[in-house]
């Protein structure tokens, strides 16, 4: 069933992959950033969300000019998914990084739920898992990293996503909405595949990913099928790829490269060290993008 969808972060790295594959879907898409997304029939409404009128009058408008003709006024909007945020450290003071994320992502969600969008998905992070921006060399507590691990990063931006994550829960209990948080890796775009030999060479430089990454066009299958899976509440899912990024066995990589660090299950073949197990099972999401295609 095809949805009408507003999307913020739409222009960024992989909004810009996302929604295509949304449009394919069939959905249609409004598009709120800074900056305009360049792809056809996608209008961007340039939005502050950190300016919470700003938020309900962009989640209650006409998506474009062709909604004038209706006479009716805007049409229902069925599912709000929020990627918009400052991306990552190191881009703006730790406090300006810290605030833009925690509070767009409260105005996003409290719009959507007082104007009756029932479908909110929401940007969160592997940051969350510590690792990522941590001071120093620190280890994971465990592998495989899943949804119930004890997140504890140490700076603003994974801060914030750990905030998000329990503002939208308080949200999705008040108020009965689903609200899905996905946990995203390493966003890789098509053109960046030719960095995976350099991966391969320096295993100590993917620690921070947990050797993990997402290809964004299937975040974009990801995203989809959240839009598509009503009636789960508040849920927090890994969007990450199946496997992991080298070319031993998971357990053997892990036993050379992370020999502090617990299993907590047997590792099978090359999986991904940060699991993407529940999308699997709970969505249904198959990898149509799994690096091996891509490098040789």
């Amino acid at each position: 069933m095809t949805k009408r969808i507003v999307f913020t972060g739409g222009s960024g790295k992989a909004g810009r992959h996302v929604v295509p594959y949304l449009l394919d879907k069939g959905h249609t898409v409004f598009n709120l950033d800074l900056v305009p997304l360049d792809h056809p029939g996608v209008n961007t409404l340039q939005t502050d969300l950190t300016d919470s009128g700003q938020v309900f009058n962009a989640l209650s408008m006409h998506f474009d000019f062709a909604g004038l003709e209706t006479g009716k006024g805007p049409a229902k909007v069925d599912a709000v998914v929020h990627f918009a945020a400052v991306p990552r450290i190191l881009l703006r003071p730790d406090n300006t990084t810290f605030q833009a994320n925690v509070t767009s992502t409260y105005n996003v969600i409290e719009a959507a739920v007082k104007l009756g969008i029932k479908k909110i998905i929401i940007a969160s992070s592997e940051t969350t898992y510590g690792v990522c921006f941590a001071e120093g060399d620190k280890d994971y507590h465990q592998f495989p990293l899943d949804e119930d691990y004890d997140v504890d990063p140490m700076d603003s931006y994974g801060l914030s996503k750990v905030v998000n994550e329990k503002t939208a829960r308080a949200f999705a209990m008040r108020s009965g909405a689903d609200i899905y948080a996905l946990r995203i890796g390493n966003v890789i775009e098509p053109h960046e595949y030719d960095r995976f030999p350099a991966f391969m060479a320096d295993p100590p430089s993917r620690k921070r990913n947990a050797w993990s990454y997402i290809d964004a066009r299937d975040l974009g299958q990801i995203v989809h099928l959240c839009v598509e899976k009503d009636g789960l509440g508040f849920q927090v899912f890994n969007a990450v790829n199946d496997t992991i990024t080298a070319h031993e066995p998971t357990a053997e990589f892990l036993q050379k490269w992370a020999p502090g660090t617990p299993l907590t299950r047997p590792l099978e073949g090359h999986e991904a060290p940060l699991s993407n197990a529940k999308i699997r099972k709970v969505l249904g999401f198959k990898e149509e993008h799994n690096w091996r295609r891509y490098v040789g």
